[in-house]
Formats: C-alpha cells, structure tokens, sequence
C-alpha cells in the first residue's frame, strides 16, 4: 500500500483517507466508477485507463492512455502513479489474469482472479458449475460439431437458445425460435466463425419462460452484499425485439425481485456459488452479476453470470448510490463485507441507451455530438463510445452515451431520460423508446 495514505481505525479495519484510485476500462460502466468513487472522501484522484470523453471531463478524474488488455502496461501505470486501488470494470482483462497479476506484484486490485472469473470466460464452465452445486438453470448441452449440434436441437425442440462458450462481448446470444434458426445459428459459430476462438465451443440450452433481472453483488470470498436490484433491456428494438446488444437501457430497482424473490436469490443462487467456488479452491472476491431468468412462479434461474458490474445496469445504479463504494471495495478486498451497509437513494433510476446507427452490426465513427443543456441535479449523462478530436465531442464507438436519470416514479425518471435525450444528437443516433416499460406498467397498475 502507498505510504501516502493517512490512516484510520473503522470497525477494526484499516482504510485510507487519501486515496488514489485507478479504473480499468472504457466504456459507460468505467464512466460511472468514475464519477462515483471522484465523490468518495477518501479519494485525491481517480485515474481512468484508457477512458472516454466523459472521464476526460470530470473533476478530479484523469485519463491515461493505456488500453485495458495491456496488464503489463496497467501494472507499472499502478506502480509508476503509486495507485492505492484498482477496479476492473470490463471482463476480458480479469479472465486474463489482471487480478493475479496485481496481487503478484503486491497491489490491491478488486476483481476476481483469473479461475474464478471462469464463471464469465467459459459458458460450459458455469454451466458444469451450477449442475454440480444443484443451483437452478436451465438444461443444456456442450456441443463442438455441427453433427453434435443438430442432434441436441432435434431432442431439445424450438425455441432453443445458442451460446458462445467464450467472451464475445454480450453479443453470443441467439434465441432460435425454430429449428432451422439454430441451425443456422451453428453453422454461423462454428463454420462461419462469427465469434472467433470464442464460438468454438457451443452451450445449447433450454428457453425459458419468464422476465428476466439483473442481481449484482460485492463479494469478499465468504460474504455477499447485494447491490439495489436492477433491470436491463439486451434486445435492441422497442419492445424487445431484434438482436440482442450490449444492453439499450436499465432501470433500477427492478419490481420484478420483490423480497420473497430476493431472498431465494441469495439462498438459492448467491450463497451456493459463494460456498462452491470456496469449496474449488478459487473464492469468488469482486462484483458477481447473476442474470437471471425469473419464472411466473418467482423461482429464479441462472441465465449466466458476469464477473464485473453490468452494464448498462451500474449507471442508473451509481445514481441510486449514497453510501462509500470505495470503502465497499476495500471491505472486500480486507474480507470484512459484513460489516459493511450502502445506502441507496429511494428514488428510481433509468438509463437510456443513445447509440449509432447499424449496432450492433457495422456503424460509422467520428460524428460530430451536439449536447444542448442535457444534465441536471436529476439527470447525468455518462459517456461510452466518445473521445475529443479538436475539441469536439465524436462517436467512437456503437454504445456512445447512456442518459440516466432520477425520479420520484419509474414513469418520471423515464420522462425526464428521455427529454434529456432528445437534446443530444448526431447523424445517426438511435435509442429504444420504450426503456422500463414494465416497470412504468407495473407502477401505473397500482
């Protein structure tokens, strides 16, 4: 740890109060750690690696040109810059190892080690995981040839889901709603190769009928916190129809966990994979997103599990967020989550998505953003695909902001997104319309 800190006795743990805090990423997500740990007290600076437009504006927040993949890059910009602590915000660096690569050089790092983040890098993994500690999901098969493939969707039946094994960006999804849309679903993966290495292994399994929800938690290894609940919209039309992206928007809480729901979350999915990981050798310390199909009955099942917080889901969250999230993290990291309480802004939350036009297929870069009064004490604008070029604010990416805002009513938090929305533009911006649909009917039935 930096001798810069100044330290303190909280509860029986050591925390500093001058801390320097390096986020890992690019993205909306990484936009929102950042914003949200700059308002900790404990923090001096918070360092963004590589950042976005957004991160490049913010007070107290400093863009470093480092990509996220370069670990070694990472570890000497934490060295060099005496980084108190590191965050990961995007999956692809922790199952590569960032954790174990920090830890080795004796700096703090939140984020699961490179076997415990199995749990997103391999699909079948998980789903040998959750077969072998009896945590509900649904049925499936491994398969890496076509011929294997076809015989598995001729006994399953349509509709049928087919996923990439490994990481493809949230984009491995494909819900088949016949036979012969699987099968093209394999031959795209395996012959086409639309994944790459990541297709090369196929997970195919059971649709199941429900709604799903988003259930994330800080874990220390033994101790589950979970975060408010949350809601996400993947597919990318009105409705939810279309391809299934990154995710178009979220809302939180979700209406959906109602308490009976939440605690058989946490007694029938959580706890189990805390308890199993442990068991493997490979304790599970970070953010544990469970996705999470949740049945007419109120039974939840395990769709996947992510290794860092969701997102678009951690932007209407920070939002809702009025307790430490730094403390938190350094409690897990310290093994003492159970001493720990956030506290969470009663008020809803909701994020829509603006992205370019074609995601998530091909899109242009290097529009130009018009922004026109878009931010209020109610409503922030966290930023994605965005740099500055000549002092300009350009897309750079198919996500390119996420408008969140708060509301007294999911209804309200909606209406003022979307009037905030409505204020941005560029050549080819494009946005659901309908984000928290559910929510707002569920409201507008009491």
């Amino acid at each position: 740890m930096s001798t810069r800190w100044r330290w303190y006795s909280l509860g029986g743990d050591i925390f500093g109060t001058s801390m320097k805090v390096l986020i890992v990423g690019s993205g909306g997500r990484e936009h929102a750690l950042a914003w949200c740990a700059a308002k900790s007290e404990r923090i001096s600076e918070v360092l963004v690696a590589p950042g976005n437009a957004g991160t490049h504006l913010e007070p107290r927040v400093r863009n470093v040109q480092v990509r996220d993949s370069d670990i070694a890059g990472l570890l000497n910009l934490a060295k060099h810059e005496a980084v108190d602590l590191t965050i990961v915000g995007p999956e692809a660096p922790l199952v590569a190892g960032i954790r174990d690569a920090f830890g080795a050089a004796g700096l703090a790092c939140f984020g699961p080690s490179a076997a415990a983040a199995a749990l997103e890098g391999s699909k079948s993994f998980t789903k040998e995981f959750l077969r072998s500690q009896g945590i509900p999901t649904a049925d499936f098969s491994v398969i890496e040839t076509l011929e294997e493939g076809r015989a598995v969707i001729a006994q399953m039946g349509a509709p049928i889901v087919v996923k990439a094994d490994g990481l493809a960006a949230g984009k491995g999804v494909t819900i088949c709603v016949d036979e012969a849309s699987a099968e093209r679903a394999l031959i795209e993966a395996l012959e086409g190769q639309r994944f790459g290495e990541a297709g090369r292994k196929l997970v195919i399994e059971e649709f199941l009928e429900g709604e799903e929800a988003s259930f994330i938690c800080l874990c220390d290894g033994q101790t589950a916190l979970p975060l408010a609940t949350s809601q996400d919209h993947k597919a990318r039309f009105d409705g939810d129809e279309g391809p299934n992206t990154g995710g178009m928007g979220a809302y939180s809480p979700a209406p959906l966990v109602t308490r009976e729901v939440h605690d058989r979350i946490m007694r029938e999915v959580i706890n189990p994979t805390l308890a199993g990981m442990a068991a493997r050798g490979t304790p599970y310390q970070g953010f544990l997103y469970a996705g999470l199909m949740i049945t007419p009955k109120g039974a939840p099942k395990v769709i996947e599990f992510n290794v860092r917080l969701g997102d678009p889901e951690t932007q209407p969250l920070v939002m809702r967020l009025q307790g430490d999230l730094i403390e938190a993290c350094l409690a897990a990291l310290n093994g003492r989550l159970n001493r720990i309480e956030l506290a969470w802004d009663e008020r809803p939350s909701l994020g829509v998505v603006m992205v370019a036009d074609g995601y998530p297929g091909s899109y242009a870069k290097g529009e130009r953003i018009l922004m026109q009064d878009s931010q209020s004490q109610e409503v922030k604008v966290f930023h994605a695909g965005t740099h500055l070029e000549h002092g300009h604010l350009v897309t750079s990416g198919g996500r390119v902001l996420c408008v969140t805002a708060l509301g007294d009513t999911v209804a309200e938090a909606q209406a003022r997104a979307y009037e905030s929305t409505e204020r941005i533009d560029w050549p080819g911006a494009r946005y659901r319309t309908d984000i928290g649909y559910r929510a707002v009917a569920r409201e507008s039935m009491k």
